[in-house]
Formats: structure tokens, sequence, C-alpha cells
């Protein structure tokens, strides 16, 4: 797939004119990529959406046509436009490896290149890490909370868009919900689809008993009912039964039972006790509805009997509390080899400059314990070392004994290359699930999560701390 270069904002390409125009193109720039605050009101992230960002940046150029379309807004001149018809993208990318739970205020992604290169992609790597981290984010909260249950992801006819359909599909797979009922990302992702029939299926025979029939003759060995189109306990279950011993007689037998409406914890039992009482317990029970997080865990609690669960809305979407959107910034933090950083009268959109390592602090156990921003070039700090934690910088810190330090991210593209294989969505799923299982369990709770530790060293402060005090005329913090 061919992602246009024109799928960007035009102030990226108004700032290119402006750069070619004062001969700056070809500055060394590096940006990072990272993001304030920790989606739905959580403790984590769980980082996704780099393959489509190393595909974009693979095949970068302009076609002839949007050249054309360019020149026609008369905002450009002729020599830029020439410089456009060269523009590829030669720059290396460092990045955590999608699947990794991730968290706000950390370098995720940095592009190191020309200034012209590194800035022009800015929106592309935007869109595609910003809702794709955020999706993910959603479908492994999901995940949790239905503790073991099968989730399917059926969100394609309330996703933003074909493409956000697709995205959206990758993305819950990243997450930990790994089949959908979107066939095109069934065959573009290699994910396993699941489906059943709407109620028109029902509504379209003479009755409920011949609809389910007429279902059972088409799948006998995957027949999955819908029991909710008139009445769920008097009629579905019911009639699910009778087509259930009807294909029992015929050697096949009944796979499930969707409910789609209604209260499910109570539907969900009742629903478990005839179908036990009329011998078929091995049938499992599906339940939809704009299902998300908190109802899954409301719906546990109250004693609800769902085996799978169908996540719609509220994942295509990212519904729910402290949904909608996830705030990722691309920020540029050094330029011709000199740190840079944003200041602004919100000190909560300031930014870290320089290159700098992101290392993540376990403890003997495996468990993670904290993760550190660092210069680049700087001794790797060790335990018991001064740090400082992002939430509350002026408190200095030591980092805990028997901490061991790992590098969090790898380079994953340099001079416009690849230095890594594609991986397949099953292994950014699994390590997505291996590090949730290591996060503090604390972080992991839906409500009031406990906070995880994001630290700066101590000579990433110094400098902070200076450039701050240089562009401000102040003097330099303690």
């Amino acid at each position: 797939m061919r992602y246009s270069a024109l799928f960007t904002d035009l102030y990226e390409l108004t700032m290119l004119a402006g750069y070619h125009e004062q001969g700056m193109t070809d500055r060394k720039a590096v940006f990072d990529l990272f993001f304030r605050t920790n989606p739905f009101n959580g403790s984590y992230a769980v980082f996704a959406g780099l393959e489509p960002v190393l595909e974009f940046l693979e095949q970068l150029h302009f076609l002839p046509e949007e050249l054309d379309y360019l020149n026609s807004l008369n905002q450009f001149k002729p020599a830029f436009l020439d410089y456009l018809r060269q523009l590829r993208f030669r720059g290396t990318v460092t990045a955590v490896p999608e699947g990794t739970v991730v968290f706000a205020g950390e370098p995720l992604l940095t592009i190191e290149g020309s200034l012209a290169e590194a800035q022009f992609v800015e929106t592309a790597v935007l869109n595609s890490i910003n809702f794709q981290t955020l999706i993910a984010t959603k479908a492994a909260r999901i995940t949790h909370a239905a503790a073991g249950a099968e989730v399917i992801e059926f969100g394609l006819r309330r996703a933003h868009g074909p493409d956000g359909g697709l995205s959206c599909a990758r993305a819950a797979c990243v997450g930990g919900i790994c089949s959908t009922s979107n066939v095109q990302a069934g065959m573009q992702y290699g994910l396993p689809v699941r489906g059943t029939h709407a109620h028109s299926w029902v509504q379209a025979f003479p009755d409920e008993l011949s609809a389910f029939r007429a279902y059972a003759e088409a799948f006998p060995d995957n027949t999955i009912l819908l029991v909710d189109t008139y009445d769920t306990l008097k009629s579905g279950i019911p009639n699910a039964i009778i087509v259930a011993r009807e294909l029992r007689e015929r050697g096949y037998e009944l796979r499930g039972i969707r409910l789609d409406s209604g209260d499910l914890a109570f539907l969900s039992r009742e629903s478990r006790r005839m179908l036990d009482a009329a011998g078929f317990a091995q049938v499992r029970i599906v339940a939809s509805n704009d299902l998300d997080e908190y109802q899954i865990s409301t719906l546990k609690t109250a004693g609800g009997q769902v085996d799978i669960y169908g996540i719609g809305t509220q994942l295509a979407t990212a519904g729910g509390s402290g949904g909608g959107a996830l705030g990722g910034v691309y920020k540029l933090v050094e330029l011709e080899g000199l740190p840079k950083l944003k200041l602004t009268s919100d000190l909560a959109k300031a930014t870290l400059p320089g290159r700098k390592r992101v290392l993540r602090g376990f403890a003997p156990d495996g468990g993670m314990l904290q993760d550190l921003i660092c210069m680049e070039h700087e001794q790797q700090p060790v335990a018991g070392a001064t740090v400082h934690n992002l939430c509350n910088p002026l408190s200095p810190v030591s980092l805990p004994l028997a901490t061991t330090l790992h590098d969090l991210r790898q380079v994953v593209m340099r001079d416009g290359c690849r230095t890594v294989a594609p991986e397949p969505l099953s292994a950014m799923a699994e390590r997505s699930r291996q590090q949730l299982a290591t996060l503090p369990q604390g972080c992991l709770r839906l409500h009031a999560p406990e906070r995880y530790t994001v630290s700066i060293s101590e000579p990433l402060h110094d400098l902070n701390n200076r450039l701050t005090a240089k562009v401000t005329g102040e003097r330099p913090l303690p």
C-alpha cells in the first residue's frame, strides 16, 4: 500500500518552503515523539503503529500529479517544487518495539535526519502512532477486564472510515484482541475472522425458529445464534435449544448464542442455566452491545456468565472515560548538534532537550520498577544513582538498589533503510501480554490506578535546567 506524500498538513509544506528559501533544509535535526498524559485516565499505554510509519518513510516521494496539485495552489515557487521532486527519507529512526508498555513523557520514537525530511514526516508519523497506540491501549484494558475470556473486535461499522477500520483491527491485535469481524483485516493481517448473524436475519423469516433452523442448515459446524430479536428467555433460548438438539441428532453441536441487549449479567446467567439444564453445557455465550472495560468489569462482578465478548463502538472509537484521542506530539530536540527545548507558560508542555536513551528498570524478580530517561552519551546510571521523577523533578531520589536497567528502544531504520525485519502481530501481542504481566498490578486498576514512575537522570536534569535558565535569564534550579 502506498501512502501519498500529500498525507500531511499544509503547514509542514509551508515550513519546508521556508527552510528551502533560507537554505536550511540540510541542517541536521532530531525530533522526539512522546505523549504527555496516559490515555483513559490510566497508568500506561501500549505502543503501536510503527510498521505503517516505516512503510510511509520507505515509500516517501512525490508523484507528478501530486506536484501538479501543489503547483495549482499558487503558494509554492517552482524551485521548491523541483526540490520536492527529489525529496526522499534518508534518516534514522529509533523506537520502542510495537506492543511495548510505555508511559507519558518518554520519547517513544526519535527521527534524525535533515531538517526538511525530519520535519516533513511529522503529520504522518503522529497520525499512525497516536491512533494505533490509543486503540492498542484500549484493547489491552478490555482484555485485562475480560480476565481470560475471549474478546472479538466488532468495530468496523463504527470505525472512522475504511482505513480507521483496518487500523483498529491491527492495533487491537497488538493490544491483545486478535480476532475480528473485519474480513479485509483478516486477509491483510492474517487475523482470525468471527461473526454470527444480525437481527435482520431473524426478521427475514416467518418466525425465529425457522430463522435459526435455516442458519444451522447453512453453517452446521459453526452455528452461533442471536437470541434477543424478540424475547431472549421466552423464545430465543428455547428455540436455540430446539435447534441444538436437531444439530446433535445430525452429528453437530451448537457453538454458541449471542446476547446483544438487556441486562447482560442476568440474561447470561439465565441462559447458562437453561442451556446446562437442557444438556448443552458446551454452548458458549457471546455478549455484545457497546461494551467496554468498565461494563465488562461490572458484568463479571454481577455474576455474568459470558464466555466471549464482542467489542465494537467503544474500541473502534476509543470511547469511555479519558478516551477520544492520544495527545502524542513531535518536537525538535536537537539542531546541528545543539540541544533544543520548548518552554511555554504551560509547564506541562515543556520538552526535554537533546538526544536521549530510555531505560527500563527491573527488580530481581523481573517486575518493572521504573523507567529512566537519560542523555544519549552519558555514563549509564546504576542502582543508587540520583534521579528526578518527571512528576516531581525538584525532589531528587535514588534509583532503587538491585535495579537492572535495559534499553527500551532500538534503531529500526538507518539511512532510510530498515534495520529490523517486520514482526508478526502475534509477536507484538505477546510482548504486550508479557509486559503487562510484569507491570505493578496497581497500575492495571480501572479506577484510581497507581502511577508508574518515570524519572530523568541527573545529567539530563542539569542540562534541562541550564537551557531553561539561558532562555529565561533566570538562575538554574538546584
